[in-house]
């Protein structure tokens, strides 16, 4: 199998490398000053949080649809709408993800075409102007 023949799941390692960036994600979101408006929209225990996502990324990235069979399709900007989600939001989401992708990926072309993706998808659940 090639490279172009892999989905990003593959490219990335699989489900371990998946929980580590799903944890490393917010692990920082936990503790960078600079995201509190995106760590207080979260239950003060993230573990359900962490799994949620740890499942749609699994998905989302070309792995098993975890999140599906668990609980239907992902439905993202409606499950976010009881959220005021800005450009502000979406940014502090995107700083905490593009630091996570950085801390794991090397090679650039993989981390290009991961934070584009992340972006899209982030902007995507604005739900408020601004």
């Amino acid at each position: 199998m090639t490279v172009r023949e892999m989905t990003p799941y593959e490219l990335l390692g699989g489900e371990g490398v998946v929980r580590w960036l799903t944890d490393r994600f917010y692990d920082i979101m936990d503790s960078d000053p600079e995201v509190r408006t995106l760590r207080d929209m979260h239950p003060a225990d993230l573990s359900g949080s962490r799994q949620k996502l740890f499942m749609f990324l699994s998905g989302w990235l070309g792995g098993p649809q975890l999140f599906v069979e668990a609980f239907g399709h992902p439905r993202l900007r409606m499950r976010h709408m009881p959220f005021a989600v800005d450009s502000a939001a979406r940014d502090q989401w995107m700083r905490c993800m593009r630091q996570a992708v950085g801390e794991l990926i090397v090679e650039d072309w993989l981390k290009d075409k991961l934070v584009e993706s992340f972006y899209n998808t982030a902007d995507f659940m604005r739900n408020r102007e601004g």
